[in-house]
């Protein structure tokens, strides 16, 4: 169904006010102090522990990144589809993928050092065979087959390798987008429709091979055929969260009226319920009941580490906060055609998506899991086990990465305008309804 009006497509309504602009130097200031501030607690003692500071730096990193991804796939998936309806949402899309273009100086600068100054081990385990060896000998043997994969130098070829692909897809879309935007050539709409399929697959390659090189192997003696596509779903649920935000924001500050409308936001709902509440559902339930049934010491462990302490209240955290209480909140299509409230319920994904990371990285296997005689053993020893994550080590780096990551889209919006005006689809975006 079509409806028709005209709306305001003068830079007025385009263009982010100048006021909103100005901010973007503050945050990024304010997000700076926040990881200079956490970084002087951590090496001034104030932390659990000498890992503590790199991992909860290595989950915040990744759940930026995982942002950015999430935006780059819905941006290609419109292309592929040669959908309409988005048109006058994929442009903050764009800018949310744009910032690949630079995050990946937070990895390299920082976790560079840590590798030439030979502490990596403090992050992943097989960087340090001869203390893995010390402290877990049977998990070491493991690992020892996995050397041809886990080592320094293959890491970083693929971790550069990530880098390339990601900053040059987010590159070539929002580049070709603007390009567009100027001149009305309908041939960059056919040029990004080209490129959109090899994207997938690019995409669906690395983001795979990345959860591996960074999560996964945290625990190198763990493995799980699923945990590539459990890491999509979690870019897919903040991604999606931060483009509704970014969405309401704008037209909080004025702009983007009549262009957005109560119908985009019921398809960006639909979006983050079906990718972001009941596939990562589906897998999580998957990936859970296949290593549950198939009762391998080798990959139960990794499950048990997150049912010991406090990680058992997170997991019941991420099952009631990342599946069933927002599954049933916005199941009806009226939450979500209430920006306001889809803005809220989009903030609570967001948030437990970073939780549901944190779950990822932070917790450490039990160097005694194997020789544990039964559960309930296991759940009485580690009782008091803690999971550190109301540290402000956690929430200093968390709320300064997203002072970066604002201050980046933020340096985006003030430049360029917030619609792609002569897409050749713009007219079925304005008028578009759902049936």
């Amino acid at each position: 169904m079509t409806s028709s009006h005209a709306p305001d497509l003068s830079a007025r309504n385009l263009m982010l006010p100048a006021w909103v602009g100005a901010l973007q130097l503050p945050i990024a200031a304010f997000g700076v102090v926040c990881i200079a501030a956490a970084a002087a607690l951590a090496f001034t003692g104030n932390v659990p522990s000498d890992a503590f500071f790199w991992k909860a730096y290595l989950q915040n990193l990744i759940f930026l990144f995982a942002i950015s991804l999430g935006g780059l796939f819905f941006v290609f998936l419109q292309h592929l589809t040669r959908a309409g309806w988005s048109v006058a949402v994929r442009r903050p899309a764009e800018i949310l993928a744009s910032n690949l273009r630079w995050l990946w100086i937070l990895f390299v600068v920082p976790f560079g050092i840590l590798w030439l100054q030979n502490r990596a081990g403090l992050v992943w385990e097989w960087a340090d065979m001869e203390t893995l060896a010390a402290n877990k000998p049977e998990e070491a043997h493991l690992v020892e087959g996995k050397v041809a994969f886990l080592n320094p130098t293959f890491f970083w070829i693929r971790a550069i390798l990530y880098f390339v692909i990601w900053a040059s897809l987010a590159h070539f879309f929002y580049s070709r987008s603007l390009q567009l935007g100027v001149t009305g050539d309908i041939r960059e709409s056919k040029r990004m429709q080209l490129i959109a399929a090899p994207a997938a697959i690019l995409w669906g390659v690395s983001i795979s091979f990345a959860a591996v090189d960074w999560m996964m192997s945290l625990s190198p003696a763990w493995f799980s055929t699923m945990f590539g596509v459990y890491f999509f779903t979690g870019c897919c649920t903040v991604g999606f969260a931060g483009l509704i935000l970014a969405c309401v924001a704008a037209q909080a500050s004025g702009v983007m009226k009549g262009i957005i409308s109560l119908e985009h936001y019921q398809d960006l709902g639909k979006m983050l319920f079906a990718f972001g509440m009941v596939f990562w559902a589906y897998i999580a339930y998957s990936q859970y009941m296949l290593i549950w049934y198939a009762n391998i010491p080798e990959e139960t462990g990794w499950y048990l580490a997150r049912q010991i302490g406090g990680w058992r209240g997170m997991s019941l955290l991420l099952l009631f906060g990342h599946f069933l209480i927002p599954f049933f909140a916005f199941m009806s299509k009226w939450p979500k055609r209430m920006p306001h409230l889809l803005a809220a319920g989009a903030g609570w994904m967001l948030l437990i998506g970073w939780i549901d990371i944190y779950w990822l990285v932070h917790p450490v296997v039990p160097h005694d899991i194997a020789h544990i005689g039964s559960y309930p053993e296991l759940q009485a020893k580690y009782a008091d086990e803690p999971t550190h994550v109301f540290h402000p080590v956690n929430w200093l780096l968390l709320f300064g990465m997203l002072g970066l990551f604002v201050s980046g889209s933020l340096s985006q919006m003030r430049r360029h305008p917030l619609l792609c005006a002569k897409d050749p689809r713009l007219a079925e975006s304005l008028n578009f309804e759902n049936i």
